[in-house]
């Protein structure tokens, strides 16, 4: 067990507030954390926008290099951020070591950019009054950011965050879940190492109870929200005069079409549906099946979840399926299943508990559209099997939905493929690979209740600056 200071201005802070952080897979304590108090949060912001008016004005060439030293720093402390994820998250270790790959790429991604950030020339003799004059648009930091992050994946997500808030001049209040701070702290350690200046990035774990006077602070321009739906949402109503960036929840589908390879599909969309427990965004949750196929596909899923998708011990290499956050998160799911079964839907693996908050992979079919199982957001190793007539009909099975993360479709078909994509109401279709297939460049964010604004290093410093013209008159 180990005693855990915050991130505060450049040092490290205790208060007299502290939070348990125990391990989802055997309960043990982990660490117990110092909480910001009011006077900490509001020393946070304080000198967020102090060190802003610094790092507005610091070169792209040094935002570039102190990125670099921090992507260096990551790696050095691989094992360290690897064993922190198995132990307050209950991640898997290969899913713990794909993270930390994942987190040491966006910044190295980051200082890409920050050193080919475009500008944009403007024709200003394309209308009569604009004649003899010059025009460019360049991009300008906001000021003083609010990031708050998940317990999902308590290290790749906050690099989201931090990573384009360097690369920009930004500056961040940094508000990293309770159930799992370690992560964000441990990185804290090498913000500093690397030379991060003082007040730049301040990873400051509080309670829900101080985000609403957040929100209306004038030294704070923009809200980074990723979490829930319900949570997102309500921070939104309150945030009138912020930007705001939201990245929720989802029940990502895949669409399995007669004409592609469906059994070479079939360790992708395990993976995608079961691998840490279900816990992410854009975990494969409905599973939709051509009819012709559909016995096939479904019968060789269930021999691979049995045979393939091992569950327990997060610290075995061989173990897909850890722990789920805590009891509770696990026991809700439960009763949903059991809500399906008695209208009407057939488990096609064991519903098994187990330990802390294990919960074996579990794949339904018959579900009700109107089950939370099919419906709502799981955030689970739960799949549901669907089946379908027509291409036409399985769009818009998974567009009848409330959310709109990702998709995948499996089809050789290029016609198929871009139907798909005019179609599906998302933020990114997936062709011949699962809705859970993310990498750091690309834009990720949804529609529709799974919130607006986009993720992706060169996109998220879209978000975090404002366009700026300038225009001169040449007589």
């Amino acid at each position: 067990m180990s005693n855990r200071a915050f991130y505060l201005n450049g040092s490290w802070v205790n208060s007299g507030e502290s939070h348990a952080v125990e391990n989802p897979w055997n309960g043990a304590l982990v660490a117990e954390i110092a909480v910001a108090e009011a006077a900490h949060v509001e020393e946070a912001v304080a000198t967020a926008a102090a060190a802003f008016e610094v790092t507005r004005k610091a070169p792209p060439v040094e935002r570039a290099e102190l990125l670099t030293r921090i992507a260096d720093g990551i790696a050095a402390r691989r094992e360290d951020f690897i064993a922190t994820l198995i132990a307050e998250a209950g991640k898997p270790v290969t899913f713990a070591s794909v993270e930390v790959e994942r987190a040491e790429i966006c910044f190295r991604q980051a200082a890409y950019e920050t050193a080919h950030a475009p500008g944009e020339l403007l024709e200003m003799g394309a209308t009569k009054p604009g004649r003899n004059h010059f025009g460019l648009v360049r991009r300008f930091p906001l000021g003083v950011i609010l990031g708050i992050t998940p317990f999902n994946f308590p290290l790749n997500l906050v690099a989201h965050k931090v990573a384009p808030t360097i690369a920009t001049g930004n500056t961040m209040v940094l508000k990293p879940a309770l159930k799992t701070p370690l992560s964000a702290l441990l990185l804290a350690e090498v913000l500093h190492e690397a030379g991060l200046p003082a007040g730049q990035i301040n990873v400051t774990p509080f309670g829900h109870e101080h985000i609403k006077q957040l929100l209306t602070d004038e030294r704070i321009r923009m809200l980074s929200f990723t979490g829930s739906v319900d949570v997102g949402w309500k921070l939104k109503s309150e945030a009138a005069k912020l930007k705001v960036a939201l990245e929720l929840g989802g029940n990502a589908a895949v669409v399995i079409e007669s004409d592609a390879d469906w059994r070479a599909a079939i360790p992708k969309v395990a993976s995608g549906a079961y691998g840490y427990a279900g816990q992410s965004c854009i975990s494969v949750q409905r599973i939709i099946v051509q009819r012709g196929i559909y016995e096939a596909f479904r019968s060789e899923l269930v021999a691979y979840i049995r045979e393939k998708i091992a569950a327990g011990d997060p610290s075995l290499p061989s173990t897909i399926v850890g722990p789920m956050i805590n009891a509770r998160a696990r026991d809700k799911v439960v009763d949903w299943i059991q809500d399906a079964e008695l209208a009407g839907a057939k488990l096609l693996t064991p519903l098994k508990v187990e330990g802390a908050s294990l919960l074996h992979p579990v794949l339904i079919e018959n579900a009700p559209g109107n089950a939370a199982v099919s419906c709502e957001e799981a955030f689970a190793p739960l799949a549901v099997l669907q089946r379908y007539d027509t291409f036409e009909e399985a769009l818009d099975i998974v567009n009848d939905s409330a959310f709109g993360l990702q998709a995948g479709v499996f089809t050789p078909s290029i016609t198929k493929a871009f139907q798909a994509y005019g179609a599906l109401d998302v933020g990114g279709v997936m062709i011949n690979q699962v809705p859970t297939f993310r990498v750091e460049n690309m834009p990720y964010g949804g529609v529709k209740d799974s919130g607006f604004g986009r993720e992706g290093i060169r996109y998220a410093m879209e978000e975090m600056t404002e366009p700026r013209s300038l225009v001169v008159n040449l007589g």
